[in-house]
């Protein structure tokens, strides 16, 4: 899911940040440059830089405090200053320029558009959230494992909903629709065995689903960037075993990423197939593509999805939805559901189970403003891209991988 960040990107799985206003129809621009995707994800990578200064950390200046104990722990103390010295104080305050409209905009927990503790009023409800994270690989098992409170199985801060509950402020930017109900799933099992990452050609990861044996379906923007098409990666399957390099890919001719994160207007064109150079659905298994029935269109509440990413807060664990549902189908292509994804599930499949077999009906994507409500989750259906698939699968359309076409 893509939002607008001030300094690091992180999070379009790696991230962007822009903001979406839903129209009736689901397209439109953007209204509020501050919203996100689902998006793709570049995690931090633990500093090794010797301090210089106050911001000598390599991590500063990225809105979010990295020093140890108060942060995330991936400076050294005393070299995110910046980011960390309200914080360190106490001090909480509303000198952010985005303060007071109503809208967290802090660093995960909000729009990533404040310095922590700089929008105090209006992040006050879900500031006990900071620095909390479901990361734990015992996390969402009902008992609650951090030092001091639990059987220390846990590091702190890594066990928030087993020890904090799983209730979430309706104004909570992660979209959990005032509940977490992520579970953690045995990625050896079906269908989360068809599922893995996606690292592309400049280091963003998402998440992807095996729909041949040699094919995985992921979003048009965890391909992209404001650079170009970065379609060269690896795909790592969840159950674990060998990787395989993508040699091929196919997007929408009307993908445009650059629209794409300021506008709605192409958003049922965020999907990407692409072809690996090993067989690894022939072990592992995979989920077909199948568009969604006539009946499923005119009842989305009564349609059980599953799936499973690689959540931003849940390490790097799948954490899975098992019953959830579409809410809003729109003209374009695309719809809107409530399953709880948030950043680093971008390209993460749909899957509808119909007695022993999976099948995919849609790919995460991003996140829409609503106004006067919570934003709305949006993937791209599988009748955008259900007419593309077969021939891409029998190698008669792509384009090599390690080729720029734009």
């Amino acid at each position: 899911m893509m939002r607008r960040f001030s300094a690091a990107l992180v999070t379009i799985a790696a991230c962007v940040v822009v903001s979406f206003a839903a129209t009736p129809d689901g397209s439109g621009r953007a209204d509020d440059p501050r919203l996100g995707l689902h998006a793709t994800e570049t995690p931090k990578p633990p500093s090794t830089s010797t301090p210089r200064g106050n911001d000598s950390c390599q991590h500063a200046n990225d809105n979010e405090c990295d020093e140890p104990t108060i942060g995330t722990g991936l400076c050294r103390t005393g070299t995110d200053n910046s980011d960390c010295r309200r914080l360190r104080a106490g001090i909480e305050d509303d000198s952010c320029q985005y303060a007071n409209d109503g809208e967290c905009d802090e660093p995960r927990i909000g729009t990533d558009s404040c310095v922590q503790a700089t929008d105090a009023t209006d992040c006050a409800a879900i500031i006990w959230m900071r620095n909390l994270n479901d990361s734990c690989d015992t996390s969402y098992n009902g008992v609650c494992e951090e030092p001091g409170v639990g059987n220390g199985a846990c590091a702190a801060r890594t066990d928030r909903s087993d020890c904090h509950g799983r209730e979430r402020p309706a104004t909570i930017d992660d979209h959990f629709y005032g509940r977490d109900d992520r579970v953690r799933i045995d990625p050896q099992q079906a269908p989360w065995r068809f599922m893995g990452s996606f690292t592309n050609g400049i280091g963003e990861r998402c998440t992807a689903t095996l729909i041949s044996r040699d094919v995985i379906m992921t979003a048009a923007h965890c391909v992209s960037s404001e650079d170009g098409i970065h379609p060269d990666g690896t795909f790592a399957p969840a159950a674990g075993g060998p990787t395989a390099r993508s040699i091929a890919y196919l997007i929408s001719t009307t993908f445009d990423y650059q629209r794409f994160i300021e506008t709605n207007e192409v958003d049922a064109h965020d999907w990407a197939l692409v072809r690996l150079n090993r067989p690894l659905g022939e072990e592992l298994g995979y989920a077909s593509v199948r568009r969604f029935t006539r009946r499923e269109l005119a009842a989305p509440q009564d349609v059980n999805l599953q799936q499973a990413g690689y959540s931003w807060d849940t390490g790097d664990l799948l954490s899975a939805n098992i019953d959830c549902h579409p809410i809003q189908f729109y003209d374009d292509g695309a719809f809107a559901h409530a399953c709880d994804t948030t950043q680093g599930d971008s390209g993460s499949g749909f899957l509808i189970r119909s007695g022993r077999r999976y099948h995919l009906v849609g790919v995460d994507s991003k996140f829409r403003s609503n106004p006067g409500g919570p934003a709305k989750s949006i993937a791209v259906g599988s009748g955008a891209f259900f007419d593309h698939v077969a021939d891409f699968v029998a190698g008669r359309t792509g384009r090599p991988a390690n080729s720029s076409p734009r």
